[in-house]
């Protein structure tokens, strides 16, 4: 196999099949990349069992200066220090050359590495997905539902299915639930041609956040197929693969009230810079607790830790209706919560001081629900 190729270009295509690769891996041939060139240009391809991702550097891009000489293929590993070695390559041009015994030589203007490949031959093979019965979704819209929800997801493998976020499409909606069973996270979109489809699955939540890493703000749709235990989401020249988790998903609905027992409607931005200048003082007690207050017609944020000190603020509200209630919570649950709303009105829903509460938007309010559980404290 012999090469020439634009640095730049092959770099970015380099770093998208990175995010794929793990450091250590039980296989230490997936701690390397795959390379194969032939007459379409450079396939690259990354996977660490959880996620694969597949890409081409296509012998049409321009910007790619792409000459194949001899057709072939290789592994090199590991990924981290074959990456490093072009990035730090003096040219914008540089060769790769694999020679006798997968020893393969990285050339660029008067610098030169010779460093050991490993045979693609033995390289797993990534899933096969039949494509026939596949459907589009809007880039910005899947990448927004992610990043609402994947907050939500448990970062403990005691309960292995709550790592990820549950997808179910039926009736011309997607709907996303993630929850670590102390808080969660639902959002609903209606999705055009797609009223004929349903699906019930689970995907990992370090896989979706990867994927937002891939997915490029130009791109407008991304092609997602479905197997038995896995998803390919297909974009012009890449394909991403992630596991499907197994096992029964809790049924959340239940989960979110019907009914509260006081509303405060608020800006969601003014509630966030309360919680994060209260939570300034919590992270620095023994416990990371935060107290929200509706009473006399005012809304106050109380963070109080016997080692540091006290923090009162009064918080901008736009209405106020129902009981008096305190409440107090974990308040990096609330901070993330608020930052997936962004600059919008939302009503807080509270029910009682031991029973979960609920944020809202004041529009849509079925369409996205982030749900808290209250910390049960002695005072």
């Amino acid at each position: 196999m012999k090469f020439t190729v634009n640095r730049s270009a092959f770099l970015k295509k380099l770093k998208d099949v990175q995010l794929a690769v793990s450091v250590r891996s039980t296989i230490p041939i997936l701690t390397g990349i795959k390379l194969i060139a032939d007459s379409q240009g450079i396939k690259m391809t990354g996977s660490n069992s959880d996620i694969s991702i597949e890409t081409l550097l296509s012998a049409h891009d321009e910007k790619a200066s792409l000459e194949i000489e001899e057709e072939g293929q290789i592994v090199l590993q590991p990924a981290r220090f074959f990456s490093d070695i072009v990035n730090k390559l003096p040219d914008d041009q540089f060769t790769v050359e694999v020679k006798d015994r997968e020893q393969t030589s990285i050339t660029s203007a008067s610098s030169s590495f010779v460093i050991n490949g490993l045979d693609a031959d033995n390289y797993p093979h990534l899933p096969e997905i039949d494509t026939t019965q596949s459907f589009t979704l809007p880039v910005n819209l899947l990448k927004k539902v992610i990043r609402q929800t994947v907050i939500a997801v448990s970062i403990h493998e005691t309960r292995p299915i709550l790592t990820g976020v549950r997808l179910m499409i039926q009736e011309g909606k997607l709907k996303a639930v993630a929850t670590d069973s102390h808080r969660l996270s639902q959002r609903v979109i209606p999705i055009e041609g797609m009223e004929g489809l349903s699906h019930d699955l689970v995907i990992p939540g370090k896989s979706l956040q990867e994927l937002t890493r891939l997915l490029d703000d130009t791109l407008e749709e991304i092609e997602v197929a479905i197997a038995e235990n896995q998803i390919l989401f297909k974009t012009e020249d890449t394909y991403f693969y992630s596991r499907l988790l197994e096992g029964n998903y809790p049924e959340t609905d239940r989960l979110i009230p019907e009914t509260s027992t006081t509303n405060v409607t608020l800006d969601a931005q003014v509630l966030l810079g309360a919680v994060e200048r209260a939570s300034l003082l919590s992270h620095e007690g023994k416990n990371n607790v935060v107290k929200l207050s509706v009473k006399d017609n005012s809304v106050e944020i109380t963070g109080n830790s016997p080692e540091v000190g006290r923090v009162n603020e009064q918080v901008a509200y736009n209405d106020i209706n129902g009981e008096e209630m305190e409440i107090s919570f974990n308040p990096d649950y609330l901070k993330q919560a608020l930052a997936t709303f962004g600059p919008v009105e939302i009503t807080v829903k509270l029910i009682s001081t031991l029973r979960p509460f609920v944020l809202v938007p004041t529009e849509d309010t079925n369409d996205f629900i982030q749900l808290i559980t209250p910390i049960r404290t002695s005072t």
